[in-house]
């Protein structure tokens, strides 16, 4: 269980704008279309997109807005 933990907090998806929050082993995001911004999981949208600008993972970082994980079969 404690390696699904290091994999808890919010991800980005540039190609999509939409960034998801992870908090449980249910799903999590593979690269390389998610890119992993913070730990942080009780973070902002505006934290998360400065996050996001700061570390050049997007070109349109105010643009970014909050997605959905996949619901599995």
């Amino acid at each position: 269980m404690l390696s699904h933990v290091s994999k808890f907090g919010i991800y980005v998806n540039a190609g999509e704008g939409k960034v998801v929050r992870i908090t449980s082993p249910y799903w999590f995001p593979e690269e390389p279309d998610w890119v992993y911004v913070t730990n942080e999981v009780n973070a902002t949208l505006l934290q998360i997109r400065d996050v996001i600008r700061e570390k050049n993972l997007s070109d349109s970082a105010d643009a970014v807005t909050w997605g959905r994980i996949p619901l599995k079969d």
